[in-house]
Order: structure tokens, then sequence, then C-alpha cells
């Protein structure tokens, strides 16, 4: 199978029911928003952000492909029928425990800090941001268009971004900037 198509060279996407969407279409720059998102991550573990660290990125690249497929499948009919494709208020709660964990050896904020440190930690810092504009590109897309779990799951992703970036700088040394 080769990687191109040539289905996509007048502009157009499909979406996973077989609808034909310009590629500027609200609902692909949110999932495109989501695949930056994953590839900003890969970033991140590719610098090395600490074995825990990595692991947690890992499991969530899985589940930002599972929240494009989401994304991608406005008349929900892919939920059903992959699993690996499905997000529940359990993976929210998985990253509300994660940012409890890393919360525990982190002190206490009383000002806002400026991104930097470690290139992980800057990276992590930059993957916050984009999270926080996918976000933003989802809820774009009105009310009711996504199942609400999905917007949760983003919402507390950024929260857990914005810890792992404390963390992993914390742990390598290198002090936080306040403003």
């Amino acid at each position: 199978m080769k990687i191109y198509t040539k289905t996509g060279d007048g502009g157009e996407t499909a979406l996973f029911d077989g609808t034909r969407v310009r590629k500027s279409d609200a609902r692909v720059d949110a999932y495109g928003e989501i695949d930056e998102l994953s590839a900003i991550l890969g970033l991140v573990r590719a610098h090395g952000a600490g074995d825990e660290i990595d692991d947690m990125l890992l499991a969530v690249q899985r589940d930002l492909l599972a929240l494009g497929a989401r994304l991608a499948d406005p008349a929900r009919r892919i939920a059903p029928r992959v699993t690996r494709a499905m997000l529940g208020s359990d993976d929210v709660a998985r990253l509300e425990a994660w940012i409890d964990r890393l919360e525990t050896t982190l002190p206490p904020l009383g000002r806002f800090i400026l991104a930097g440190g470690t290139p992980s930690g800057a990276t992590l810092h930059l993957a916050r941001t984009v999270c926080r504009r996918a976000e933003r590109r989802i809820v774009s897309l009105g009310p009711g268009a996504v199942d609400p779990v999905l917007l949760a799951y983003v919402n507390r992703l950024s929260d857990l971004l914005f810890v792992m970036a404390r963390a992993v700088n914390q742990r390598a040394g290198a002090r936080e900037q306040e403003w």
C-alpha cells in the first residue's frame, strides 16, 4: 500500500464515515492540532524525560490517536467498532492520578512561572500551549459536537503537561523562573 492516495490533491479529505470535507474544515483543524500535540510529545520523549514520564507520554500519545479518531468521526460510528478509539472518564481519572502523584514532589506555586528549563521541560511547556489551542479548536466545533469526556481529557491533559514540565525541570535541577 502506498502512502500517497492523491485523493487530497484538490484540498479535500475524508472523515471516517466517508464524508468529503475541505482540509480547512474546523473538525480537520481540531484533529490536526491533536496530531501536532502528539508529535511534540514525541519530541519530548526523544529529548529524554525519564522513564516514568516517558511511559506516561507514550500512553498519552496512544490516547491522542484515539481522540483524533473520535474527532474524525462526527457521526460517532467508529467508537462502538474500534475499542482502542475509546476514551472515557477512567482515562481522565488516570491523568488526574498522574498529576496528583507528580505534584507531591513539587514545591507549591505562589506565582506564575516562565516556560523554560531543560529541553524536555521547555518542550512540555510548548506541548501544554498546543494542547490548550487544540482544546479551543474542539470547543469551537460547538455544543454537542463531541463527547464531553474528550473535552475533559484535553483540559486535564494540559494540566498534566504543565506538572510534567515542572517535574522534569526539578529532577534535572533546573530552577523555575517566576514572573
